[in-house]
Order: structure tokens, then sequence, then C-alpha cells
């Protein structure tokens, strides 16, 4: 079997798959509903919770989200996977409740749209070198040695505290690419982004959590 069909086949058996799935959770079958809900709540809490203030109310919206799920289970007509489906219902529910619960502090983190690095970090454009870092801004390398990983959860701290601080679209974008693996066509149809958005807003995200464990680094080592 050639590349092409091997492919088709996976397509093929995955589709299937889901609407087995489908016709399984329109039986109201209670395994199939509470295999469904174990793979996929971690990654809808984390989703949810880059709309509302708090935990607690993520775990409000992810439990409206499995209801609307099981209403809406037999109006299902396919047009996209049960998974983007399902995502897109959560984010409807987040997006209600976060409008209710934003303070002021979250809209003025959102207006933010500064440059992803500060340019002053660079050589000027009469340096022999214009445009490269200058000594004292070079990156500060991810450390890779035992004593290093050893700084393994204290970093996953940072970039989750720095996750929190990204204005709205940021965070979820870099949530939903680099925590949970979703790939860019998928994230763009749930957050209704173009392309090229999504890829801007995925790269200052990225900046802007690096540069906080950079100059963490730079404290700590």
């Amino acid at each position: 079997m050639g590349v092409a069909g091997y492919h088709l086949a996976e397509m093929t058996s995955m589709a299937t798959d889901e609407a087995d799935l489908i016709a399984a959770l329109r039986a109201r079958d209670e395994v199939a509903f509470a295999a469904l809900v174990d793979q996929h709540t971690p990654a809808m809490l984390r989703v949810a919770r880059g709309y509302v203030a708090s935990h607690e109310i993520a775990e409000e919206v992810v439990q409206e989200a499995w209801i609307a799920l099981l209403k809406g289970i037999d109006g299902f007509e396919g047009r996209s996977s049960l998974r983007t489906w399902l995502f897109t219902v959560l984010i409807n529910i987040a997006k209600k409740r976060g409008l209710r619960e934003r303070s002021d502090v979250d809209m003025a983190i959102a207006a933010f749209t500064g440059g992803t690095v500060d340019p002053a970090r660079f050589r000027d454009q009469d340096d022999p070198y214009p445009g490269h870092w200058k000594p004292d801004e070079v990156p500060t390398p991810f450390p890779d040695t035992p004593e290093g990983s050893a700084l393994g959860e204290e970093l996953r701290a940072v970039t989750r505290r720095e996750l929190e601080k990204l204005p709205e679209r940021q965070r979820l974008v870099v949530t939903m690419r680099d925590l949970l693996d979703m790939d860019s066509a998928e994230v763009s149809r749930l957050l209704d982004l173009s392309a090229a958005n999504q890829r801007v807003l995925l790269h200052r995200g990225r900046a802007a959590v690096r540069q906080s464990l950079e100059k963490y680094l730079k404290e700590t080592l």
C-alpha cells in the first residue's frame, strides 16, 4: 500500500471510529460518554480558563459544555469533527461567562499591542552589526545539564504564570497550540482567526513567555 493509500485507510478508520462514538452517545452509552469526558476535560479546562477568572468558573463552563453535548448530540450533523464541535460549544459558553467575569485589569491587558522584544536589546543602524543582539542582551539559553533539568518544574510554573498575563487571544492560541497540541487549522476555526493573525498571536505570545523565562534564568543561574 502506498503512502496515499495508507493515509486514506487511516482517515477511513478514524471516520468509522467517530461514527461509532456518535452512535454510542446518541444511545446514551454511559461508558462511551465517561471515556470522552476523561479524554477531553483537561484540555477543555485549559481553554475555558483562558476566558474566565478562576479555575472554579472554568469547571462550571466545562460542565455546561458536556450538558450541551448530551442535549445536542442528536442534532449533530457532522460538518466538523466531534472534538471541534465540542470545543466550539465550550468556547461560546466560556465567552459569555468571561464577559460577565472580566475585570477592568483584564481589559487593560487585552489592549496591549506592544512589540515582542524590546528594540533597545538590538544594535543600532550605525553599528557594524546592525540589528544583532547587543552583547549583554543575548538571550539566555535554556539549561540542558542535569543541574539545569532540576529547574524544570520551576520553569513550568513560570510559564504558567506568564501565560496568565498574556492578552486573552495570545493566551488561548499559545495554550491550544503548544500545550494542547492542536494544529493551526483547528485553532483558527475554533477562535475564528485568519492563518496570518494566528501566526502573529502565537509569535507574540511565545516571545513574551520566553522573555520572562530568560529573565528568570538570568536571576537564578
